[in-house]
């Protein structure tokens, strides 16, 4: 008897985009069950690929050509998508990691990477007349707390001595002033941060602290990144009166100022709001009308662990499946956390023998575990 299967997947981070992910599942899933009608969905959650998972669920979508300042001041060519909305509205999607993002930099610069890249894609898209923007702020190089992408949309930072700070963290802390009066304003419809991250901009769970080693910190300069970004936190605050501003700067402290090396925070200063990234990307794909019809849905991501709960791909989709009465299996490369609420789960380093094999042919894996999770299904 044939079913309707789901295959909504995360990226495996470095080794299988998101549709990549889906294409492996689905091969592997028809060897097992051939009659079955598979359905791919890619998801994302606000970090790398979520243009792409984006995209893949439109066919009608642009990618827009744009040249952009890299994250170590390298020019980068990148784009941004273009999608209409059901009303006819014009949506811009801009993603962090493919203009100012970590990929993008070898060897790691903690101090002086930034994000201006990022503001000027944003500004492209605000060229091209865009309704609404989606920013999807994962994957960031800097820890910047936005500002290099507050500059590329028209603020002004300065010294002392009214000169332009230098870009990234180092140039917060020669910060004195912040002219707000050249931000460009959002577009119509607003701007949404689409982020997994909940954390604050300062402090132990902070920006610096908790995202610093992976761009090249070390204890010294995760210290001396925090107080920089304090002190452009108190300079910002300064620029917000001093414009008198309709509303108050917003608070370190608020959940999610810390994503992407405080781009949350600069995001928020602009007047951007924050949500769940793979909430917002599985409305963008009509995902939970897919799941309403299907009989099974298979998500997955890199590595399924504590974190997983907290706003990543697989807890969304398991989330709407259920929802739905619709049973839900997991993939991932490793699986580190309690898999109860999924029917059947499979992980690539158990069926390789080992992480290193299953980095290495992540999608002959991924097809192996498509096959397998369709005799479980069959088999009940």
């Amino acid at each position: 008897m044939s079913r309707r299967i789901v295959l909504a997947p995360d990226s495996f981070k470095g080794t299988a985009s998101a549709a990549d992910a889906a294409a492996a599942l689905a091969a592997g899933w028809a060897r097992t069950a051939p009659d079955d009608e598979v359905l791919a969905r890619p998801m994302a959650d606000g970090g790398e690929g979520t243009v792409d998972a984006l995209a893949a669920a439109d066919p009608a979508a642009e990618r827009m050509p744009v040249r952009v300042t890299g994250p170590d001041g390298r020019p980068v060519d990148t784009s941004w998508l273009r999608l209409t909305g059901a009303d006819g509205e014009r949506l811009g999607v801009v993603e962090l990691a493919s203009a100012s993002g970590i990929t993008l930099l070898d060897p790691l610069q903690p101090l002086d990477a930034h994000t201006i890249g990022f503001g000027e894609a944003i500004a492209a898209a605000l060229d091209a007349g865009v309704d609404r923007l989606l920013l999807a702020i994962g994957g960031s190089a800097s820890t910047d707390g936005g500002l290099g992408a507050l500059t590329a949309l028209g603020a002004r930072a300065t010294d002392a001595s009214g000169q332009p700070v230098a870009p990234g963290n180092r140039g917060l802390g020669d910060l004195d002033a912040i002219e707000l009066s050249g931000l460009r304003p959002l577009p119509p419809g607003g701007a949404v941060i689409l982020s997994d991250v909940t954390n604050p901009l300062l402090g132990p769970a902070g920006a610096a602290a908790v995202f610093g080693p992976q761009k090249g910190a070390d204890a010294d300069t995760v210290a001396l990144m925090d107080a920089h970004l304090a002190r452009f936190v108190r300079v910002l605050r300064h620029g917000f009166e001093a414009a008198d501003a309709p509303r108050p700067a917003p608070a370190p402290e608020t959940p999610g100022a810390g994503a992407a090396g405080g781009a949350g925070y600069g995001l928020l200063a602009w007047g951007a709001t924050a949500v769940s990234g793979a909430a917002a990307v599985a409305e963008a794909i009509g995902l939970a009308a897919a799941i309403d019809r299907a009989d099974v849905v298979v998500t997955g991501e890199g590595r399924f662990d504590g974190q997983s709960e907290a706003g990543k791909v697989p807890s969304e989709v398991r989330a709407t499946a259920l929802a739905a009465g619709v049973p839900v299996a997991l993939v991932a490369g490793a699986i580190a956390a309690e898999t109860g609420d999924f029917v059947a789960s499979v992980s690539l380093t158990d069926l390789a023998g080992s992480g290193d094999e299953a980095m290495a042919r992540t999608l002959h894996w991924l097809e192996e575990a498509g096959a397998r999770l369709a005799g479980e299904v069959a088999a009940g």
